[in-house]
């Protein structure tokens, strides 16, 4: 008889927290002649002026922006953008490492993506088939295949949804009664206490605060090198935001990868003893 593996999520944040700065920076942003500081001030001047959501402005202004500029915004040229991304150390083989350590706990380990970056971007990264799913903000494409409009923007407040889809396994957006139907905890796809977020600063704070005060882990990355950036992360673990920080390097035997397998550790050693407490 196969061997029943127990389910495990790993969520993450995506600009900082897999990838060095903002997606729409590397090949989006250039290509309307802009630099990914012009674009973003005036994006928040925007935001201020229509007292608006920063994400709806944000993908607002790209079409903006693309249509004056005369850059083709369809799906595919959102994935194509998408391939110039790069990624924090040890992130490409990140995936496969946990996964095997986790089989070898008894866990099946299973990624997740929520990010208000653009959907269609994280799509053309080299390592987008290593998620279960792909939580971010999106368009709506019409009859030539050209963005119009917002399909989902995925906001501070509104991240924390996903993290409830994940727990209750239902991973269609457009399911919003589902998500809302009473389920007993022991009979929620993935435990809480079988969850770690992974993110890099404020608009995470709720989808930490929410998975560590579940009784999972959330652990807040920093990007090595950068003036004040351990600092900044120190202060959510001291304000109970996070259990654990480390720099936003995933190679094998550092900091992320040692906190990874020791939660998950213990993850299997906490079921142990209630299979124990069980059988007394």
């Amino acid at each position: 008889m196969a061997k029943k593996f127990a389910p495990f999520a790993i969520a993450y944040d995506f600009d900082g927290t897999l990838a060095p700065g903002n997606m729409q920076e590397y090949d989006f942003v250039p290509a309307i002649g802009m630099t990914g500081k012009a674009f973003w001030k005036e994006v928040n001047a925007l935001t201020r002026r229509h007292d608006a959501d920063n994400i709806l402005v944000y993908m607002k202004h790209m079409l903006d922006k693309a249509n004056a500029a005369q850059v083709a915004v369809r799906k595919e040229n959102f994935v194509e953008f998408g391939r110039s991304v790069t990624f924090f150390e040890g992130v490409p083989d990140w995936f496969d490492r946990i996964d095997a350590y986790g089989k070898g706990r008894g866990f099946a380990v299973k990624h997740y993506i929520i990010s208000s970056g653009i959907r269609e971007m994280i799509e053309g990264v080299p390592i987008a088939k290593k998620f279960e799913a792909i939580y971010a903000s999106s368009f709506i494409y019409d009859h030539n295949g050209v963005a119009r409009w917002p399909a989902l923007a995925v906001n501070y407040t509104t991240k924390t949804q996903f993290l409830f889809r994940i727990n209750k396994g239902v991973s269609n957006v457009y399911d919003n009664s589902r998500i809302n139907e009473f389920i007993p905890k022991a009979e929620r796809t993935v435990p809480f206490e079988n969850m770690v977020f992974i993110g890099d600063g404020e608009t995470d704070i709720p989808c930490f605060r929410l998975v560590k005060d579940q009784g999972g882990h959330s652990i807040a990355v920093y990007k090595p090198g950068t003036r004040g950036a351990r600092g900044k992360a120190q202060k959510l673990v001291a304000e109970g935001r996070v259990n654990f920080i480390a720099p936003a390097n995933y190679a094998e035997n550092g900091e992320m990868d040692l906190f990874v397998k020791a939660i998950i550790d213990k993850v299997a050693a906490d079921g142990a003893l209630r299979q124990l407490g069980k059988k007394d």
